[in-house]
Order: C-alpha cells, then structure tokens, then sequence
C-alpha cells in the first residue's frame, strides 16, 4: 500500500507539472515551447522522487512503460497540445519516455543514482538550455537541420556540471571531478545531435551509463 501511495505522489506531482504547463499557455499563447518545456523540465523530479520513495522496479518500470505509450498517442493526436504543438517534427516526448523506462530496467533500484543522472541532466539541463538558447540571442549554427547557439550550448553544460555535481554529493558512490565534467561534455555533444527529438534518448541513457561505468 505504502509503494501505491508513492505513485500516487508522483501522479499528483505530474498533474500539478501539466496544470501549470496549461496556465503557461493560456497566459502565453504565442510562447509555444514554454509549456513543453515546463513539462519537461518538471518531469526531472519524478525519478528522484521515486528513489527517495523507494518505489520498487515491478511498480516503476510498468508504469514508466504505460507513460510512454500515452505519449505516443498524444504525440499522434495531440490529445494534450501543451505537450506536443511545438513548430517542428519531433518525437522528443515519446523517446524522453522511453529513455525513462529504459534507465529504470537497466539500473533500478540496484542504481538509481545513475538512472536519476541521465533524467535529471536531461530534464534541467536540456530543458533550460531551449529556454535560454532562444531567449538571448548568440552565434549560432546548424548541425543536421537543427539550429544550436552558444547561450543554449553553455547552459547545457553548465546546468549538468550542476545536476551531476549535486547528485554525487548526495550519492554514496559517485564518478570523481573529471569523470563529471566528462559525462556533461559527452551531454552536451549528443544534444547537438537533435534532430526529432532524438536527444531526448540519447542524452539520458549515455548519461546514466556512463556514470554507472564510472562507478563500478
């Protein structure tokens, strides 16, 4: 019962994520990536909160399975547009969920700290650098259709020096200083690789696997 009411938690947590990603758009309707970005931004605590609720791997990973399918549907639908009316194809949504799932069969709850890297550097790194890459205006480039800023690049890197920074202080075994700055330069070069979103998959599940090579 104690592990239901934790998912009910994390149920609760994503529903306040996407009412506030619902005000975001009423509030600013031409700002159509803002209310995309708060729900990937706020999906980030899920793992964590997960972890700290000791949410086991047979309630998780069907769970994170089921909200990858979902995602697929809206992504087909656009059941829910504050997730997916963005101006460009992308399946960002739909591989975010998966990567989920993925760090969750492959590290939970043996080692979740690798799992809560890759989604948390994902989430907040990611997430801010869209925001702030298009906020500031910065040189620029493309890179396989997708355009890349030195704003967004540098936030990108220094929100996972952050992100990971935190997390190996609060983890009981962590990679050292250079293999965190070295899991956060191999972030942001996959972030350059965006194109339909496939970021989303890739940064996290590298991320993870790389700490947890780290710390074998």
């Amino acid at each position: 019962m104690s592990h239901l009411v934790g998912v009910g938690v994390i149920a609760l947590w994503m529903v306040l994520v996407i009412i506030l990603a619902v005000f975001a758009r009423k509030q600013w309707p031409m700002q159509r990536e803002l209310s995309r970005k708060i729900v990937h931004i706020g999906s980030g605590p899920v793992l964590p909160l997960a972890w700290w609720l000791q949410i086991p791997a047979v309630l998780a990973v069907p769970v994170a399975l089921g909200v990858t399918l979902v995602a697929l549907i809206n992504h087909r639908w656009r059941l829910l547009s504050v997730v997916e009316d963005v101006d460009r194809n992308s399946y960002g949504t739909v591989a975010y969920g998966l990567a989920i799932t993925t760090l969750l069969v492959l590290f939970w709850p043996q080692q979740p700290q690798a799992a809560c890297a890759g989604v948390l550097v994902m989430a907040a790194a990611d997430g801010l650098a869209g925001l702030i890459g298009r906020a500031l205006q910065s040189p620029s480039w493309r890179i396989w259709g997708q355009t890349k800023s030195t704003a967004g690049t540098v936030t990108m890197l220094m929100v996972s020096l952050v992100v990971l920074t935190t997390l190996a202080i609060l983890s009981p075994s962590s990679p050292g200083p250079i293999g965190l700055v070295v899991i956060s330069l191999l972030a942001v070069g996959l972030e350059q690789l965006s194109r339909w979103g496939i970021d989303n998959l890739s940064v996290p599940i590298a991320v993870g696997i790389s700490w947890h090579w780290m710390t074998i």
